[in-house]
């Protein structure tokens, strides 16, 4: 019996300035590159990302700004697995945007938070082992 692999393929996200979300995504990946956009009910959109994944970034009409609240329903944050997270955390430091959790190094894992210009919370993850069973282990 075959295994079927799973892998998120996109994420839609609707945010406040389209332009401020590309730079937030090409300072953590380089490698994202726009991959076709245009306009749709009045508003722009665009796909960013890689040949294996992207991100549909739509601009909202409407301007909110959210504060993030960990015991409301709706998503807290999206995760990436990464190669090497302090390159990433300085690229999106150097590109101005803050750190919105502190950085968790752990036995098997670093996990470092940042948060975009419109304060949407992002997870970059590196796990310091190939071992399912360490990666997936979680010291209560």
């Amino acid at each position: 019996m075959k295994t079927q692999t799973m892998y998120l393929e996109h994420a839609n996200i609707s945010v406040n300035n389209l332009n401020e979300s590309i730079r937030f995504f090409q300072a953590a990946f380089p490698d994202f590159a726009v991959r076709g956009g245009g306009e749709s009910n009045g508003r722009k959109w665009i796909h960013l990302g890689n040949e294996q994944t992207y991100l549909a970034l739509n601009e909202a009409i409407e301007i909110q700004h959210h504060e993030k609240d960990y015991l409301k329903n709706g998503i807290n944050h999206l995760g990436f697995v990464v190669n090497d997270v302090e390159a990433i955390a300085d690229r999106i430091l150097t590109a101005g945007f803050k750190r919105d959790y502190p950085k968790q190094v752990e036995k098997y894992r670093i996990r470092d938070y940042f948060a975009d210009a419109d304060g949407n919370e992002y997870e970059f993850v590196q796990y310091l082992s190939e071992d399912l069973d360490e990666r997936n282990f979680y010291d209560a």
